[in-house]
């Protein structure tokens, strides 16, 4: 709720809008299910048309490695047409070392990139948010050790 109202509250100062991530990605409660993933590489539905793979770009370690994610149609050929944000933190210290949402990057082939701050050894958890024509699709979260 505070990032709605912090984007809200940017938007009218600024005179631009609200980022369709920010409205589409968080309630008032702020409480969605997330999917566990299978592990980096496989395939995952979003749609009866599409689907994702994700994965670091190099084995993660502390800095920022790079989370990278692919979305495809059924015939091979990739889909720029997402809005993807992901969310990184520790789930045994739950908001001590979040990101915060961040919208992925796309680069010039069609990968979705984020570097992903990772502050210490231990367990970590990447939460996704796919959204397409203002609408949360599907969320995912993948957890991980480093």
């Amino acid at each position: 709720m505070r990032t709605l109202v912090f984007w809200s509250l940017i938007a009218f100062i600024t005179g631009l809008s609200v980022p369709a991530i920010v409205l589409a990605a968080h309630s008032p409660t702020g409480k969605f299910v997330y999917q566990p993933l299978p592990k980096p590489g496989e395939k995952i539905s979003l749609d009866a048309s599409t689907y994702f793979t994700y994965g670091f770009t190099k084995r993660p370690k502390l800095g920022l490695p790079i989370m990278k994610v692919e979305i495809f149609n059924r015939d091979g050929k990739r889909d720029t047409s997402y809005i993807v944000s992901g969310d990184a933190d520790m789930p045994s210290m739950r908001g001590a070392h979040s990101t915060g949402f961040k919208v992925f990057s796309i680069s010039a082939t069609g990968l979705y990139l984020l570097p992903v701050s990772i502050t210490m050894p231990g367990d970590w958890e990447i939460k996704f948010t796919f959204v397409k024509k203002g609408k949360a699709v599907f969320r995912g979260a993948y957890l991980f050790s480093i």
